[in-house]
């Protein structure tokens, strides 16, 4: 389940000749003028979660770049969509965006009722980070130094340990579901409402483990607050080569990443798009951007328009399949 940065490329070179060739011929000072006010982003987690992790940061730069401030709205609660929903009625006048994650092309799948579209009434615009999930635990709950150790504890201690998660049908949450499904164990999901206040009771020892994105984890794992015993796919992540990959620990298919992306509400003007996707774009390839997305073990992906649209859909399908297996549900 892994974003493969490679084989999107390779699968999207005919639509990324599409895209340039679709590019709108606007005037430059019509594109110039933009933007003339703040820029309001909905962020739909709570403040300290991983989405977080890459949007404070880009904020920041693209404040700076611009002259006109990019404002953080954090609206959690629903497992993303709720501030999903929010973003998605929003007015298309090119002040309004949505930073969302893998969790949107998770949550068609898990509840029946959503007051939005991700397809229909938002628009891709760039994929900004993509980072390996991670299984951390608290040190203090969980008796295990290794993911053997961990793996026997945890078969010998069936319902024992819980973890906790960004909410339901989020990729945390499906991510422990996976791992249930491989490894034939059972722990106890406990959903939040956002990945930062899991975080916060996993430190806490309120929850004893969490799948959770590389991003939001790393710099309590660096800090000893939590312990990182494995990181998803096939290769150890260069911010943490100490820390087994999957595939390393008898676990060769746990493939999974924790990704963001930018959206627009539908009907913002195209030129406004690639005004957008353009200062984006330029912020995520600033030295300062890259320190951060390097600390975190992320890559900057950089598909955009219909290559973005496309990896969607195939992410759509993907956990779909994964929601369907696991017979996961909201808890």
């Amino acid at each position: 389940m892994q974003f493969s940065k490679e084989g999107i490329q390779r699968r999207s070179m005919l639509q990324w000749a599409a895209a340039t060739t679709a590019m709108p011929l606007v005037p430059a000072w019509a594109q110039a003028s933009w933007p003339a006010k703040p820029v309001n982003m909905v962020v739909p987690f709570p403040a300290g979660g991983g989405t977080d992790a890459f949007a404070r940061p880009l904020s920041a730069i693209f404040s700076k770049q611009t002259g006109k401030q990019l404002i953080i709205d954090n609206r959690g609660g629903a497992g993303g969509t709720l501030g999903a929903g929010i973003a998605a009625k929003a007015a298309p006048d090119g002040y309004n965006y949505f930073m969302g994650a893998v969790h949107h092309t998770i949550a068609p799948s898990m509840y029946p009722k959503l007051d939005y579209d991700l397809e229909r009434d938002l628009v891709p615009l760039i994929l900004v980070a993509a980072v390996p999930q991670v299984l951390v635990v608290n040190p203090k709950k969980v008796p295990a130094n290794n993911m053997k150790e961990f793996l026997d504890y945890v078969k010998k201690n069936p319902g024992r340990l819980n973890y906790g998660s960004a909410g339901g049908g989020t990729s945390h949450h499906l991510a422990g579901e996976l791992f249930k499904l491989q490894t034939q164990t059972f722990i106890t999901h406990i959903p939040y409402r956002g990945a930062g206040p899991a975080l916060q009771d996993l430190i806490s020892g309120n929850v004893d483990m969490m799948f959770d994105g590389l991003g939001s984890s790393a710099a309590h794992i660096k800090g000893g607050r939590i312990k990182a015993l494995m990181v998803s796919g096939t290769k150890r992540n260069p911010a943490f080569p100490d820390v087994p990959c999957s595939s390393e620990v008898g676990l060769p298919d746990y493939t999974v990443s924790t990704w963001y992306g930018i959206w627009a509400p539908k009907g913002v003007a195209s030129d406004i798009q690639a005004r957008a996707v353009e200062e984006i774009r330029k912020a995520c390839q600033a030295d300062d951007a890259k320190a951060v997305w390097a600390a975190q073990g992320a890559d900057f992906p950089n598909l955009t328009g219909t290559q973005f649209d496309a990896f969607i859909k195939t992410e759509l399908r993907k956990w779909s399949q994964v929601v369907k297996a696991s017979g996961a549900k909201l808890d």
